[in-house]
């Protein structure tokens, strides 16, 4: 490393520690650097707006450092990677589950970790249900609850929770461990939305929140008391942007050691520096076209896009393969159902179903349906005659992987070409969210969006983007025989059942169209060499849970 990239770490450390050391002062009175100071430096494009798990979906990182799942994917799939439980079993009865929890596990002030805090974090979100506070609106939610019978900590290794009916919510769900001490004298209220969970926060993970400047930066620090021993490293700084652009710049200056949600172009670039190492790894997030698909208060603009044919009709206009080649440069996987590849169990490539882009069949399907241009103007009129003008929004949302316009573009000049013109508005995170919002909570209003969802390869959570009132439903669809198979599916534990149902469920959603899945990208993700080993190989950073800050060393 050289004394340039020396300096832009150190000055970077100093910038955050909000040192009054003059940014004139030379690189050489600048004695520090990221790797003399052992602190990770990584970047994402990320909106954290709170700490706390029971208020918000947009910190999932850093929380993910900080607060361990009861199981979660992580610990599914891999055998070093557990959470607050060791082990976990279920019953023959499918509704009862026990989970034993790390023995002698403590919480980051030294206090210890039990099950009772499983069975306090758990009760106090039940509790909260049918209140006016419930807290159905962050990480740590009301979801799933209703099918809990019981919740009792046997002793202080033990866990039981037994269930109504068959599900594996019990290990399936993203709900954060939280200490008893710190909680049980929160309110619902200020749990859900006036609490801002100030630094420093108390958890069972590596990395512990110690300070959070919203819009800039989240200080971590080693948990002391890490069930595997005390992380290696100083601690960790996690930068926010709002684009990748300062990622990719920060990797090649030295001052980040870790970036995320890179473009294709950054990525190729990033690949030819010797001192990075570059990566990408399939994921969850599946990049879609929604249509609004309400009637009323906050719907859009014409009644098409409450029609079943019209949607599938769109379906024929676009080219999921080429938004992939051109827009992603192959770093994705075409777009089919709501089910991704990574999601293994469920996925399929509905051939005997599958559109196929074909411009005049979209027109041919368009004409039948009776959107036509009888003026000849170019433009084509819904049923009650006006011309079609459609508002696109898109944007990308925290910590989602940021999508290429090239892509939108390339949706909206398919659209232009079959007499259906579109405007395209790009917002923020935090505008996009509000937009996206069910119109009883202030969203909508809009035509067609682009957006991501980053679901688990749960069941529940593949099939969530179709459930009527779901918060993850961004085009507003409804649909009785639907939400019966999600009904079922809920309820159900055996796979092969589990797959037959989400099988029908995926069909049913792509044929009804109020989604046409774009595609499944790849995270882009590169390290630097110089300052610390310990990266995955595969995936250098899960994007599921803590890893591998809990096993980073300094070079």
């Amino acid at each position: 490393m050289d004394k340039w990239e020396l300096s832009r770490r150190t000055a970077l450390k100093a910038m955050l520690l909000g040192t009054a050391m003059p940014w004139s002062m030379s690189s050489r009175a600048l004695a520090s650097s990221s790797c003399e100071d052992h602190v990770v430096r990584i970047g994402a494009i990320a909106a954290p707006d709170t700490m706390s798990p029971f208020a918000s979906w947009s910190n999932f990182w850093p929380l993910a450092f900080t607060y361990d799942w009861l199981v979660g994917v992580d610990a599914q799939r891999h055998e070093d990677r557990k959470g607050f439980a060791k082990s976990w079993s279920v019953a023959d009865d499918n509704v009862t589950w026990t989970f034993k929890i790390w023995p002698g596990m403590k919480w980051s002030d030294g206090k210890p970790a039990t099950a009772r805090d499983a069975a306090f974090t758990y009760s106090y979100l039940r509790d909260s249900i049918g209140k006016p506070d419930e807290l159905n609106k962050g990480w740590n939610n009301t979801s799933g609850l209703d099918l809990v019978q019981s919740i009792t900590a046997l002793d202080d290794q033990t866990l039981q929770i037994v269930t109504k009916v068959p599900t594996r919510w019990p290990v399936d769900s993203y709900t954060m461990m939280v200490p008893e001490h710190i909680w049980k004298d929160i309110s619902y209220s200020d749990a859900g939305s006036a609490l801002r969970n100030d630094p420093p926060l108390v958890g069972t993970g590596p990395m512990i929140v110690s300070e959070f400047q919203q819009g800039q930066f989240v200080r971590l620090s080693p948990n002391p008391y890490f069930r595997t021993g005390r992380p290696g490293t100083a601690g960790m700084i996690y930068h926010v942007f709002n684009t990748a652009d300062p990622i990719a710049q920060g990797l090649k200056s030295g001052s980040l050691d870790y970036g995320m949600s890179l473009t294709a172009a950054q990525w190729v670039d990033l690949s030819k520096n010797s001192d990075i190492v570059v990566g990408e790894s399939r994921v969850e997030q599946r990049d879609y076209l929604a249509f609004n698909t309400v009637s009323g208060d906050g719907g859009g603009s014409t009644k098409a896009l409450q029609d079943r044919s019209f949607r599938d009709a769109i379906g024929y206009a676009i080219d999921q393969k080429t938004i992939v080649d051109r827009a992603y440069r192959g770093h994705a996987d075409p777009g089919v159902g709501i089910a991704m590849p990574v999601a293994a169990d469920y996925y399929s490539d509905l051939n005997d179903i599958r559109r196929h882009f074909d411009l005049a069949e979209a027109e041919r399907r368009l004409d039948a349906a009776g959107y036509r241009d009888t003026n000849g103007d170019g433009v084509r009129e819904d049923k009650d005659g006006n011309s079609f003008q459609l508002e696109l929004i898109t944007g990308t949302s925290s910590g989602a992987l940021e999508m290429p316009i090239a892509a939108v573009q390339l949706i909206a000049g398919w659209l232009g070409q079959i007499g259906i013109p579109v405007s395209v508005t790009q917002l923020d995170s935090g505008a996009l969210s509000a937009r996206m919002a069910a119109p009883a909570k202030g969203g909508g209003g809009w035509d067609l969006l682009v957006a991501s969802n980053w679901p688990t390869t749960s069941a529940h959570d593949i099939l969530s983007l179709g459930k009527s009132g779901d918060q993850n439903n961004t085009s507003y669809w409804g649909n009785e025989e639907f939400d019966q198979l999600m009904s079922q599916v809920e309820v159900t534990v055996d796979l092969k059942k589990s797959q037959a149902l989400v099988n029908k469920a995926v069909r049913l959603i792509y044929t009804e169209a109020p989604y046409i899945t774009l595609s499944y990208p790849f995270v882009l993700e590169a390290r630097r060499k110089d300052c610390f080993e310990g990266w995955g190989t595969k995936d250098i950073v899960s994007q599921v849970g803590y890893y591998p800050f809990d096993r980073l060393r300094s070079i």
